[in-house]
Order: structure tokens, then sequence, then C-alpha cells
């Protein structure tokens, strides 16, 4: 039993060193997920509001105009496409998923701009496992999580170890999410 205790903190301690970025990665990106109703944890989104005399009527020089526009908005912007939804209203499609639209009759008009949010966007997007290479990763990366719930069994003993205290927070770790599964299920 003093082996498996000596190679169970061993490997417990290595693995939690290796796989220490992945699970900081993973638990922000499960914060941000777990709240999608409070924001959007990809992007920031800003609107502005906006008052045109450009005229933006569907003409063989639309583009010029509507490039012209996008200067006055944000010289930043970045033009990709553009289609009228309704005989009055023409939306602008730029780059990163940002977005204008205009009535052309009033000029009245809404920019959204979306910005990627730093380390949030990134964490989410291997939240979702983006490819064949990362699914291998997150594969590993569980089953250590699973070798990591194993060797804590077997890291302390007395009245701190899986027979004292220890078992009652494992049996609690296990009723809680158990609990939540028959109430939302049930």
């Amino acid at each position: 039993m003093k082996t498996l205790r000596k190679w169970s903190r061993i490997l417990h301690r290595d693995i939690g060193y290796f796989f220490i970025g992945t699970t900081l990665l993973y638990a922000l990106s499960g914060i941000a997920l777990n709240h999608l109703k409070d924001w959007n944890p990809n992007y920031a989104i800003e609107q502005i509001q906006f008052q045109t005399d450009i005229p933006l009527e569907k003409t063989a020089d639309i583009k010029d105009n509507i490039l012209a526009l996008l200067d006055k908005i944000d010289a930043k912007a970045s033009y990709k496409q553009h289609y009228y939804p309704e005989n009055d209203l023409i939306k602008v499609f730029l780059s990163g998923g940002s977005s204008v639209i205009v009535n052309i009759k009033t000029g009245k008009g809404q920019a959204e701009f979306l910005q990627k949010r730093l380390v949030f966007y990134q964490s989410n997007y291997l939240h979702y496992n983006p490819n064949n290479w990362w699914k291998w990763f997150s594969d590993i990366y569980a089953g250590a999580l699973i070798l990591f719930v194993i060797t804590s069994l077997f890291m302390v003993r007395g009245k701190k170890s899986i027979t004292g205290r220890g078992g009652i927070y494992a049996v609690l770790g296990i009723i809680i999410p158990l609990l939540f599964l028959f109430f939302l299920l049930g």
C-alpha cells in the first residue's frame, strides 16, 4: 500500500503539472459557456447609430458609395458584400462578422462591430474540439482526469482519506450532480 500511495502522489503531481494550462483553459471556457444568457463570451459587440446623406440606392457605383460610408463610420471597416433585405434597407457585411444596416430613404443606420474577446474566444474555440488532433488531445486529457481521480483515492491515509472525511466529500461530489440531473431531467 505504501508503494501505491507513493506512485499515486507522483502521478497525481506530474499529471497536474502537465495539464495545468489545459485545465485553466477548460475552466475559463466552462465558466464563459455557463453564462451564455448573460453575455457573449466570444465577442464584444459595439453598436453605433448614425445618420448619412450618402446615396445607397441600387446603382452602378453603389460599392464606391458604400466604401465612402464605411470611411465615415470606421476607416478600419473592411467591406465584404451587401444586399437589400427590403426595398428601403441595405445591409453591408464587413470582415470579422461585423455589419452595417441603413434605411436608404431616411439615412438612419446602425453599425455593429464585433471584436473577439481575448482568451475567452480562443479557449471556447478549443472547448468545441475544432479538429481531429485537438479531439485526441482532449481525450487524453479526459483520461488523465480519470487517472487524477483514481490516484487521489490512494494519496492520503487516516481520517482524511477516502475512508474518512475524504469519503464524505467524494460522496457529496457524486450526489450533488446526480440531484441536479434528477431534478432538471425528472
